[in-house]
């Protein structure tokens, strides 16, 4: 969580810093010695925020004010997937406390440590040193791959999902929630819709999928190219660990120099020092014990499908007006063409 990020927190997402100053006391180490507020910008959905308190920093994630889709900004499922993993080898902060009474500050929220390192939020990372580029990504797979490691049951994240059927409820889920904020028209999209539930693949793999791994919600230690912690757990629940990997891979699908659009296509990869799309595919069956990753087209599909779902959902809160990042209108607008480079994908099976 890069300090260049911080911002006055935005008048849409105020609330009563007293009221929960006067809650954090005697729950929270410095809350006595008071607190002072400010917002991360860059997210898309859930109000961040960096509290100063006493001597310490932390973190608070709230829901957005107004009314939301359903199932959507679940920060309670965050809190306990993030609690959870505090005792595996992942990297997450440390799950402080949750509070789901929505008199504190207006909607549930939890609090967890502030984690100290760099947020790079381009897949091209060209501000970044061109030798650490490739470790970066080799560090960002095989975290990725360690998520998908855990053992959720030991865990205690039996309840967090279910442990079948990931992909078709997906399909549905999203495919309600495009309905749900849908602006006009997308065939695009409604050929996909139409498509995915007809060509699900028959290995059903259950791990702890994160739902929107990619290089932005990840923190980097402030000069090494090693992953230190996973942000923005919002999506994550119990499904395929193919749909984080195709996902975390769109990048390689999209084109490169889009406004609103974090693509790679076209981009000189060897002479920036990024890895092919086939190598993280190798490191991937390296680190999680896989031997191959089959029906790539499906997940990359799925993922390009899902990911118009949710910018169509950012786009219907932009136009409502309680989108949580100034630029949400703009990235909003970019549904159409993930769908429509969805169906090219779909189509090249």
């Amino acid at each position: 969580m890069s300090e260049a990020t911080l911002i006055d927190v935005l008048p849409a997402h105020r609330f009563d810093e007293a009221r929960l100053l006067s809650y954090l006391n005697g729950r929270l180490a410095g809350a006595e010695q008071g607190m002072q507020v400010k917002q991360f910008q860059g997210g898309q959905s859930n109000p961040t925020y960096l509290l100063t308190v006493g001597e310490h920093r932390y973190v608070l994630r709230k829901k957005p004010p107004g009314k939301l889709l359903p199932s959507a900004h679940m920060v309670e499922r965050e809190y306990q997937v993030i609690n959870a993993l505090g005792s595996t080898d992942v990297p997450v902060p440390t799950a402080r406390l949750l509070c789901e009474d929505p008199e504190i500050i207006g909607t549930a929220f939890y609090i967890m440590d502030y984690v100290e390192g760099r947020v790079h939020t381009q897949p091209l990372l060209s501000d970044v040193e061109q030798s650490q580029r490739l470790p970066i990504y080799r560090s960002m797979i095989e975290t990725m791959a360690q998520l998908h490691n855990v053992d959720w049951k030991a865990v205690g994240l039996e309840s967090y999902g279910k442990a079948e059927g990931y992909i078709p409820r997906q399909i549905k889920r999203w495919s309600g929630q495009f309905e749900a904020s849908r602006t006009g028209d997308m065939p695009a999209m409604d050929a996909l819709m139409a498509w995915l539930p007809d060509n699900m693949p028959t290995d059903d793999h259950t791990t702890i999928a994160h739902g929107d791994f990619r290089i932005g919600n990840l923190i980097l230690h402030p000069t090494e190219p090693k992953v230190v912690s996973i942000l923005d757990w919002e999506l994550a629940t119990l499904g395929h660990p193919l749909s984080d990997l195709a996902y975390c891979c769109l990048p390689y699908h999209l084109p490169s120099g889009v406004n609103g659009v974090k693509g790679m296509l076209g981009a000189d990869l060897k002479g920036m020092g990024l890895p092919e799309e086939q190598q993280v595919l190798d490191w991937y069956c390296q680190y999680s014990g896989r031997s191959e990753v089959p029906d790539w087209n499906f997940f990359l599909a799925f993922s390009l499908f899902r990911l118009a779902a949710i910018l169509q959902g950012v786009y219907h809160r932009a136009v409502q007006g309680n989108a949580s990042n100034a630029d949400a209108l703009e990235v909003g607008k970019r549904a159409g063409l993930l769908a429509e480079r969805g169906w090219e994908i779909a189509q090249s099976k």
